[in-house]
C-alpha cells in the first residue's frame, strides 16, 4: 500500500520538480546562453572557408592578456587601412552612400596648425566629407577632394574665466555622423546658449548631397541644441543618442563616474534623468570591468555613436530579436595623459533596449587595433576611436553579430584611420554585469 502510494506520489511531484529545476535552469541561463552563442559563432569564424571572401583568416586575439584584438577583414595584411580626404583631416566618420554599394559618405575635422593663427583671432573650425572608395587600400575621396560642409556656426558668450577663449569659436568640433532607424544624423560640439560649449544634432542629409532619397522625417532638419537634465558643465562634449526597442530617441551624456540619459524630443528637449534608477547595479557594473583611475591623469569618457545589435546571426533563421538578445552598443575610452602625450584604450558597453535601460555587459579587455604601434619608450600611437557604422548599404541602426562595421578613429590628433571587422568580433571578452 505504501509503495503503491509513494508510486502515485512519484507520478504527480516527479514531472513537477522536473519542471521546476528547468525553470531555475531558463530563469539563471540567459547569460550563459548568450554567451556560449557568441562563443560558438566566433569558433566558426576561426575556421573560415576558404570560398568565403570575407572570412577573417586570423580570429581575434588577447595580445598578452591584456588587449582584445581585432583585425581587417578587407586588407592583405590585417591591419587598419588609412582614410583618407587630401588633407589633413581627424575623427573621421563613415556611413555607407544610400544607393551605391561599395561608397561611403565621409567626414571628418580639418586640422589647422595652431602656430598660424594670430593671437585674438577667431578659432575657426570645419568639417569636411565626400564620397569614397577603396582605392589601393585606402578609402579616400573619388570625384572630387572633400568640401567644407555647410554647419550653421552657433553664437554664445557664456565662456568665463580660464575658457573664455572659446568665446571666440567658430564652426562645428568632434563632429560624429551616424544613422538612426529612418536616417542619418550628424552631433556637433558648439558655441551653447545654455553653457560655454554645447551638444548639437541635425538630420545630416541636409549637409551633403542627398539626391538618392525622398526626405522625409525631416525632425531636426537645421540645426537644434541639444538640453540636459541639470546641470550643464561648462564644455560638454560626446553626447551620443539612442534608439529603444519603440525607436524611441533618448540623449546620453555621461558614463563615468555616473551615468546620465533623458528621452529626446525633436525640439532638443529631454525628460527627467533616467539613470538614477539603475545607478547602484551600474556601478557595481563599471566598477568590476573598467580600470581604476589612480591619479587626476586618467578619465573615462564617452566616445562613439550608438548602434543596436542583436547577438545571434542575421542569416540564422531562428534568430529572432527580442529583449534578451537585442542591446544598445556604443564605445567607451580610458585615457591617460602622462609625459604630454594622451592614449585611449577603447571598451565596448552594451546596455538595454528596453527601460530602464541598465547596463548589460562591458569589455573586460580594451581593443587592440591591429596595426596600431607600440614605441620603444612604451607609449604607443594614440588611436582616438570616434565612430561605430555598420558597413553595408541599407544597414542603418540595427545589426546582428555576423554583420560587419566600421570602427573609426583620430591618429595623433591629424590624421584619420579606420578598420572593418565583424561585429562578433567586437564582443570576443565580455563581463555581464549579472556575472556571480
Amino acid at each position: 500500500m505504501i509503495t503503491r502510494d509513494l508510486k502515485r506520489l512519484a507520478l504527480v511531484v516527479g514531472p513537477l520538480l522536473v519542471f521546476l529545476l528547468l525553470s531555475a535552469s531558463l530563469w539563471n541561463s540567459n547569460t550563459e546562453s548568450l554567451r556560449s552563442h557568441v562563443s560558438g559563432l566566433l569558433e566558426k569564424n576561426r575556421h573560415p572557408s576558404l570560398s568565403d571572401p570575407q572570412s577573417t583568416p586570423k580570429p581575434p586575439s588577447l595580445d598578452n592578456q591584456t588587449h582584445t584584438e581585432i583585425v581587417s577583414l578587407s586588407t592583405a595584411d590585417q591591419k587598419h587601412f588609412e582614410v583618407r580626404f587630401g588633407e589633413y583631416v581627424f575623427n573621421p566618420n563613415i556611413i555607407p552612400d544610400p544607393v551605391r554599394d561599395d561608397t561611403w559618405f565621409i567626414v571628418g575635422q580639418r586640422w589647422t596648425d595652431p602656430k598660424h593663427r594670430q593671437q585674438h583671432e577667431a578659432a575657426v573650425s570645419e568639417q569636411v566629407g565626400c564620397a569614397a572608395q577603396f582605392i589601393n587600400g585606402v578609402l579616400m575621396c573619388i570625384d572630387q577632394a572633400a568640401r567644407v560642409l555647410p554647419y550653421a556656426p552657433t553664437t554664445g558668450d557664456k565662456c568665463e574665466g580660464p575658457i573664455s577663449y572659446f568665446n571666440m569659436n567658430v564652426g562645428p568640433h568632434d563632429a560624429r555622423v551616424f544613422y538612426g532607424p529612418q536616417k542619418p544624423y550628424t552631433t556637433f560640439g558648439s558655441n551653447s546658449g545654455f553653457t560655454c560649449f554645447g551638444q548639437w544634432i541635425q538630420d545630416f542629409r541636409k549637409l551633403v548631397n542627398w539626391e538618392y532619397e525622398l526626405l522625409t522625417n525631416m525632425d531636426f532638419e537645421t540645426g537644434t541644441e541639444l538640453y540636459r537634465p541639470a546641470p550643464f558643465s561648462a564644455i560638454e562634449k560626446n553626447w551620443f543618442v539612442f534608439w529603444d526597442r519603440d525607436d524611441q530617441m533618448y540623449a546620453h551624456y555621461d558614463m563615468f563616474p555616473n551615468r546620465a540619459f533623458a528621452k529626446l524630443d525633436s525640439d532638443g528637449s529631454v525628460g527627467p534623468d533616467l539613470a538614477p534608477a539603475v545607478a547602484a547595479q551600474d556601478e557595481r557594473c563599471m566598477a568590476r570591468y573598467l580600470p581604476k583611475l589612480p591619479t587626476d591623469l586618467e578619465s573615462i569618457h564617452q566616445a562613439t555613436n550608438s548602434l543596436k545589435i542583436t547577438m545571434c546571426n542575421r542569416s540564422d533563421a531562428l534568430c529572432t530579436p527580442d529583449d534578451s538578445n537585442t542591446f544598445i552598443m556604443s564605445i567607451i575610452q580610458h585615457k591617460t595623459y602622462y609625459d604630454w602625450h594622451s592614449e585611449y584604450e577603447p571598451y565596448v558597453i552594451l546596455f538595454h533596449q528596453r527601460a530602464p535601460y541598465e547596463l548589460y555587459a562591458i569589455s573586460k579587455n580594451p581593443i587592440w587595433i591591429h596595426g596600431r604601434r607600440r614605441h620603444s619608450d612604451q607609449r604607443t600611437e594614440m588611436f582616438y576611436i570616434t565612430s561605430i557604422n555598420w558597413k553595408a548599404r541599407g544597414v542603418k541602426y540595427h545589426g546582428y553579430l555576423d554583420d560587419d562595421l566600421f570602427v573609426a578613429f583620430g591618429i595623433e590628433d591629424k590624421n584619420s584611420g579606420a578598420i572593418d571587422v565583424r561585429a562578433a568580433a567586437l564582443l570576443v571578452d565580455l563581463g555581464f554585469c549579472n556575472e556571480p
